[in-house]
């Protein structure tokens, strides 16, 4: 079915939702976070994480491994630059390392980091969810990201997860990296991590379980590209501890998810038609009328694997006939836009269908 991609050149804001997540004031009320670096510069740092927290463990049944063909397999990556003023967010991605997208958020004054987490499972049990479950994806992405023990597929302990994972390696970084000042996510207690200060984010599969984590844990923004999917599943409807508005997608229509129906209805199920149509980037300047929602259908040589890679930073990105990267400004739209300013509500899609799991 051909879908009407809608473009929304107006700016609507408004204040929304001090009270949907009350710690968002803590954050915003902390003192400005600064450096004190002798020698002001972009720190790349790695870390595998066996060897940062002795209770990690290897899961191979679900090819969860710290070495593959003698090579590590469990290498976490971090970066800052302490030469931008910081904006006091950790940006956790859930993804393969991706260097450009991590330059650019270390040059917006993020800290981020690449954790290793138990994603394993996905290849070898996606094929496996029972036709009468529509939650089984969502608890073993949920168990994966907190070790919390929610699905009866998979045996995830807290050590292993993208929540102890990520503080751990937090926790590291501000021994080793002093100048980075990464203890500024620790919390006061000493026993995690300061969600209100996080940034969720993935592509694809990693897009699905930051979108997953962020229904379970409140933080302070999730941003989706090529996501999510488990097209499927009912999970992206669940009551969200992180508010709608703070939910931000990018995908290209020739993704192979459009032809399924998997973004729109994801989008929609987690409420992100309230903030404004779905806009064409390619079309509209910033702000892009707020929305939440963004799609781009730039040339990809009509290739949907290259469609489902190029919304991100690397060699499927498109370029301008200069060379230029076409969506740096979309890029930063995604990762710095005030969530509290939002487009105006839209009515759902007709033409999108919401249950997938009993579609002929």
């Amino acid at each position: 079915m051909k879908r009407t991609f809608f473009l929304f050149p107006l700016v609507a804001a408004f204040g929304f939702g001090a009270a949907l997540l009350a710690t968002a004031a803590s954050a915003s009320a902390a003192a400005p976070l600064k450096y004190q670096d002798p020698k002001p510069q972009r720190y790349d740092l790695t870390a595998r994480a066996s060897e940062i927290d002795p209770q990690a463990k290897e899961h191979p049944e679900i090819d969860f491994v710290f070495l593959k063909k003698d090579k590590p397999a469990d290498t976490q990556r971090a970066m800052v630059d302490t030469r931008v003023a910081p904006q006091g967010k950790l940006v956790i991605w859930l993804m393969g390392y991706n260097g450009g997208l991590f330059e650019r958020l270390s040059g917006y004054g993020y800290h981020a980091i690449q954790v290793h987490y138990a994603n394993g499972w996905f290849g070898k049990l996606a094929k496996l969810a029972p036709k009468d479950d529509d939650q089984y994806l969502g608890k073993i992405r949920l168990e994966a990201a907190t070790g919390e023990d929610v699905s009866p597929a998979v045996a995830i302990p807290k050590a292993d997860s993208i929540q102890e994972r990520a503080f751990q390696f937090v926790k590291w970084l501000s021994k080793e990296n002093p100048q980075g000042k990464w203890e500024t996510f620790l919390s006061e207690d000493g026993k995690g991590l300061r969600w209100d200060r996080v940034t969720l984010s993935g592509a694809s599969h990693g897009a699905t379980t930051a979108a997953r984590f962020a229904k379970h844990q409140a933080v302070d923004r999730v941003v989706m590209f090529c996501g999510p999917r488990d097209q499927h599943e009912a999970w992206q409807g669940l009551p969200s501890a992180t508010a709608e508005n703070r939910y931000f997608g990018f995908s290209h229509v020739l993704d192979g998810g459009w032809k399924g129906d998997h973004y729109c209805r994801s989008w929609e199920m987690i409420g992100l038609h309230q903030f404004g149509p779905m806009v064409n980037v390619d079309q509209v300047k910033p702000p892009y009328g707020n929305s939440r929602r963004l799609i781009t259908d730039a040339d990809v040589k009509n290739d949907e694997k290259k469609a489902h890679s190029c919304v991100t930073p690397g060699g499927s990105a498109v370029k301008d006939a200069s060379g230029a990267l076409i969506h740096e400004d979309v890029w930063r739209y995604l990762f710095n836009h005030p969530v509290d300013a939002v487009g105006a509500a839209v009515p759902q899609d007709a033409d999108c269908e919401k249950d997938l799991r009993n579609k002929p």
